[in-house]
């Protein structure tokens, strides 16, 4: 019997490939003999950079770039061993847990490091790019990220506008000339799970804005600073991304990375498994247990579990999940490919418990699904 093994992590519990550990000791107690393939998952949000790395192999390196309001922070990024895909996440240069809740300026937030980062993988060799945009504090379309890479955002008397979303508005001409001649050799693929536009009352300003701490006020300015923004990209690069879905995501990053770098916006759960290979690997198994902190309504909605089953459901794999906590209508999931949910929790207790013992509790939780599994044959 082969069974594939790919949870995402348990957030503030355990890791993805810990998850994943803990699951093959609870089958291995029950069918030392079965063929286990283990494929930790994320989404391409926080976690991406860590799961990748465990299952490819690869390093985590540690860079001092510009953050989100212009004083140096360390960020990470992942060199996978393939020597050429680099993992980068814009929250560690960019996102909202660098700044004090009272610090928020969407005005002035920039995603200048973002850039500073994507220059330092390409000294290092990389030309394939995974960016998750999730947590971000900016408004900026991506500005700071293009200033970054040479390319000159100029105002009407032909200097370089000034970081941050505000100064959008002040933006005539895009020059292109300058950008780093290495990004047209390059691929990005961006993580993005939104469809949010660019602008308008759907937009990166007014759905997202007030969590980046804007005003009614704020938003109605920044709002028209990316529809400006939008306008001179349409004109200056010729392309259109006022109203392309996705181009709303982290402040009109997704937009603007499409913009200065041809990217391609796709579900983070996508690029994982394309990365991973995961539709090859699972090729011929009996069975996939997948799992994630919570199961409950929103794990339908682009989450790694439903990717992951939604592939095994295409080869007629049966899918099992785990989860620490079963919520408000988790049914949902068994019409988006898993066939099974279990709470890992034999009884009540506190998230501080349950955390300290996730792995036992997910392997003893496993074993028992093995063993309800066996019966089911016997049975038949």
């Amino acid at each position: 019997m082969k069974i594939v093994i790919s949870p995402q992590a348990f957030k503030g519990s355990i890791t993805a490939m810990n998850a994943a550990k803990a699951i093959e000791s609870g089958v291995k107690s029950v069918m030392p003999d079965c063929e286990t393939v283990l494929i930790p998952i994320a989404d391409g949000g926080d976690g991406t950079l860590e799961t990748l790395i465990d299952v490819m192999g690869g390093d985590i390196i540690t860079e001092k770039v510009t953050g989100p309001l212009g004083s140096k922070v360390k960020a990470n990024w992942g060199a996978l061993s393939d020597q050429k895909t680099a993992i980068v996440e814009m929250a560690s240069t960019s996102g909202l847990t660098l700044i004090k809740p009272k610090d928020l300026d969407p005005y002035k937030s920039t995603t200048y490091g973002l850039g500073e980062i994507i220059s330092k993988a390409l000294d290092k060799g990389y030309r394939e790019f995974i960016v998750g945009i999730g947590g971000s504090a900016t408004n900026d379309a991506g500005a700071g990220l293009a200033q970054a890479l040479g390319i000159k955002l100029l105002n009407s008397s032909g200097k370089e506008i000034e970081l941050g979303g505000f100064n959008l508005k002040h933006l005539d001409t895009i020059d292109m000339s300058g950008l780093d001649p290495r990004i047209l050799e390059s691929k990005f693929n961006v993580a993005c799970d939104v469809d949010n536009p660019m602008c308008g009352p759907e937009g990166a300003s007014a759905v997202y804005g007030p969590q980046k701490g804007a005003s009614q006020e704020m938003i109605t300015v920044l709002d028209s600073a990316l529809q400006h923004f939008s306008h001179v990209v349409h004109r200056d690069l010729n392309k259109e991304i006022k109203h392309m879905p996705g181009a709303g995501a982290a402040g009109g990053l997704g937009g603007g990375m499409v913009a200065f770098l041809n990217a391609s916006l796709k579900k983070g759960i996508d690029i994982v498994l394309e990365t991973l290979e995961f539709d090859e690997k699972i090729e011929g198994a009996d069975l996939l247990i997948t799992g994630e902190g919570q199961m409950d309504f929103q794990t339908v909605y682009s989450k790694a579990p439903i990717g992951a089953a939604k592939v095994g459901k295409s080869k007629n794999i049966p899918v099992v999940s785990l989860s620490g906590s079963l919520g408000a209508e988790y049914e949902l999931v068994h019409d988006h490919g898993i066939d099974a949910a279990f709470s890992i929790l034999p009884r009540p207790m506190t998230l501080e418990e349950a955390s300290e013992n996730a792995h036992e509790l997910i392997s003893k939780t496993t074993e028992e699904i093995i063993r309800t599994i066996i019966v089911g044959t016997r049975i038949q």
